[in-house]
């Protein structure tokens, strides 16, 4: 029978009722986290105790590390970072490098014995949605073993195409009025506009169906396709969109037909989130069809657009260490590129800018650290610096050296090149 709540103190102390003693606590991540359960328990700790969260926040859209909460309280996590470091140094958080599809897997058949999942308000029907974040609540629903508590946000859009469930699937329900996550967009640091236009090059004018990752790479294409101007003939499969998208629709450069913009999270203002709700292009969707390598690989065109943060002379990406310190995780970066490297005229492409530190650190090196190959050089294609852009897919190993010397910083083309000659000697 529901448990209609009249706070979320009340509601969560009667989820919890249901799993009294330790528990394994799904939350979801991005737009769909519960910023006001949060805030319930940091003054109602003891609701936190010997509870490990489960989820998949992202680094630069979540802050929280609900480790905090109380002292027994433990996460498990497929990410890293800033907020969550005290709480890793301290053992309270487990760092699970996995794949976003393999996260999924495990929402749908690890173990887990509670949730708390964000909704929109109940329609006529009966029914209420997932709204922007329909990633991996989705497959928490799917599972009749798991006690789930709603919380019903007026705040949460409900866009046209998105997943639904009755409202009686919820052992729990309360409300809450807490505004959503927010993402909004720094300025564009000048560097990131030569990798924009070099990717636009890559598009081009025919059609095509863009995938892209978080922060600047993603900016700088987007308006570097809507200041290209051209033809409506671009559709987006994406883990995440945000607000510059909204760019690209005003340039008329997406297709205006349902579900052209299929995402499995909205994250961004307030600007973004209510187009979502009105405009007939955005469709939601969870990781298995977002982030499937075997539906990937059926778009044709397949074009995944993502940042990493360095790429050694053998072709090998890093996107989680920074001077030896974990900051990110892999994420869906593999499942995209290989996707992209399977479907018919796709492109796998990875941009970064050629230096760091005010150009005294080249971000293309000679080596990567053992602990830092977040993509194996099979699986990398397309290598995008403001100095130009290359293809490794099928080079030999001192061509792709070569090239990836050519769209480094030229500061730094001579001493990759002598240490090349020393590493190439030794192989």
């Amino acid at each position: 029978m529901m448990h209609r709540a009249d706070s979320l103190a009340e509601g969560f102390a009667a989820l919890r009722a249901l799993k009294p003693g330790p528990a394994r606590l799904y939350l979801a991540g991005c737009s769909g986290e519960p910023v006001g359960l949060y805030n319930t328990l940091s003054a109602e700790a003891e609701l936190a105790r010997d509870l490990t969260f489960v989820g998949v926040p992202v680094p630069g859209l979540n802050h929280l590390d609900w480790t905090h909460l109380h002292a027994t309280a433990r996460a498990e996590m497929p990410f890293m970072y800033g907020a969550m470091r005290d709480g890793f140094a301290a053992g309270k958080i487990l760092l699970r490098p996995m794949h976003y599809t393999e996260s999924y897997r495990e929402m749908q058949a690890g173990p887990i014995d509670l949730a708390v999942i964000m909704v929109s308000p109940p329609e006529a029907d009966g029914t209420v949605s997932l709204g922007l974040s329909a990633d991996f609540s989705g497959a928490i629903l799917a599972r009749p073993d798991i006690p789930v508590m709603a919380v019903v946000n007026p705040c949460m859009p409900a866009p046209r195409d998105t997943l639904r469930v009755p409202l009686s699937r919820f052992d729990v329900v309360a409300r809450d009025k807490t505004p959503l996550v927010e993402l909004t967009e720094s300025a564009l640091p000048p560097v990131f506009a030569g990798i924009g236009e070099w990717i636009a090059d890559l598009v081009g004018g025919e059609a095509a169906c863009l995938q892209f990752g978080i922060g600047n790479v993603q900016q700088a294409v987007l308006k570097a396709l809507a200041d290209a101007g051209g033809p409506a003939n671009l559709t987006i499969h994406s883990g995440l969109v945000t607000d510059p998208v909204l760019g690209l629709i005003d340039a008329g450069r997406v297709v205006d037909a349902p579900g052209a913009i299929l995402t499995g999270v909205a994250m961004g203002t307030e600007a973004l989130y209510e187009r979502v709700a009105r405009d007939k292009r955005f469709r939601f969707r969870g990781v298995d069809v977002t982030h499937g390598i075997e539906v990937l690989a059926k778009i044709p065109r397949f074009t995944a657009i993502n940042s990493v943060l360095e790429v050694d002379l053998f072709g090998q990406a890093n996107a989680e260490f920074m001077k030896g310190q974990q900051v990110s995780g892999i994420g869906g970066l593999a499942n995209f590129l290989r996707g992209a490297a399977a479907s018919e005229g796709g492109m796998p492409i990875v941009a970064l800018p050629s230096t760091a530190a005010k150009g005294q650190v080249s971000r293309i090196v000679a080596r990567l650290g053992p602990e830092a190959v977040s993509v194996p050089r099979s699986d990398i294609g397309w290598v995008v610096t403001e100095q130009g852009a290359v293809n490794l897919r099928g080079a030999s190993l001192d061509a792709r050296a070569e090239m990836l010397i050519s769209i480094a910083d030229p500061a730094h083309r001579e001493v990759l090149a002598d240490t090349w000659a020393e590493v190439r000697a030794g192989l």
